[in-house]
């Protein structure tokens, strides 16, 4: 069945012409298999594919991956042993066994076929909430369990739920050298900020706020040293900050002007812009020029 489905989506590449190039996200998300290939991150975050990618092992001694019918849980090998190293910290935290892990990217990364603008070369995933109290889940049991909030519904201020086990957490993930940067909920990171003490700030610069965010935290890693194709994120987290820790004027606008927005859109133009082009809309003219080999590796 894998070689039927692989075959199908390569007969597929081949079939389409330039001018009605077939969606990347259906062309990515229908290989269910690695490519055997080096392991490349190609592209950028958001617009990019991965070659050679391996798997998370879908349990370990302090982690387990989660929604495994997504197919989602493979990365680039040094994003597989952050988790893993990470995993074993969050075991030490009190109320944690470790940790429960979900999306990562697709066999061959690419665009998703649903629910993620990256993920798309290896090297993104996100952690859930949700402390785990047992690592022996069956397949069913992980498709049906749910992570926590850690948001108030007004989206401004952190619940119960949130504790300094999560601040603990991210400090030591945003504190790893392998780390660029982390996505949490705004109201996490003002919480963090709170709490932080003068001495030892410089890990926040790496907690970006955006919205969603509430149920996981997202850990996005950097370019590996010597992957060329891999594009470095711009703008930095030091130039986001201007050299500071994030806890200004930037993070209060999340929970101000941003929300405001939402409640009151603004009215849109009479003529609007084409609206770009997303990871749901690339094609794979879109993607680099390497992204087509990777689909056609064995």
């Amino acid at each position: 069945m894998i070689r039927l489905t692989t075959a199908l989506v390569l007969g597929l590449l081949g079939a389409v012409p330039a001018q009605a190039d077939t969606l990347a996200r259906l062309a990515f998300g229908a290989i269910p298999v690695p490519s055997q290939q080096q392991p490349t991150p190609i592209g950028s975050y958001s617009r990019g594919c991965a070659a050679g990618l391996v798997a998370l092992p879908e349990s370990g001694p302090t982690w387990q991956a989660m929604r495994l019918n997504r197919n989602r849980y493979y990365g680039q090998p040094v994003m597989i042993s952050f988790l893993e190293d990470l995993s074993r910290y969050a075991a030490t935290l009190p109320g944690w066994q470790g940790l429960y892990i979900g999306d990562i990217s697709q066999p061959r990364g690419g665009p998703m076929t649903g629910g993620h603008a990256s993920h798309q070369i290896g090297l993104d995933a996100d952690i859930w909430m949700l402390p785990p109290q047992r690592l022996n889940l069956t397949r069913a049991e992980r498709e049906k369990i749910s992570s926590i909030s850690i948001r108030t519904a007004d989206q401004t201020r952190v619940t119960r739920n949130w504790t300094p086990a999560h601040m603990a957490l991210m400090k030591t993930a945003a504190s790893d050298p392998r780390v660029d940067r982390i996505f949490v909920a705004a109201a996490a990171k003002i919480a963090m900020c709170n709490a932080a003490p003068r001495g030892d700030r410089a890990w926040l610069q790496k907690i970006r706020p955006i919205y969603s965010h509430d149920t996981h935290f997202h850990v996005r890693l950097k370019c590996p040293p010597g992957s060329t194709m891999c594009e470095v994120q711009r703008p930095t987290v030091a130039d986001l900050s201007k050299g500071g820790d994030g806890c200004d004027d930037t993070l209060n606008w999340w929970v101000t002007t941003y929300l405001d927005e939402l409640r009151n859109p603004p009215k849109k133009p009479a003529s609007p812009a084409p609206a770009p082009k997303t990871a749901r809309t690339y094609t794979l003219s879109d993607l680099p020029a390497a992204c087509r080999n990777v689909l056609a590796s064995r």
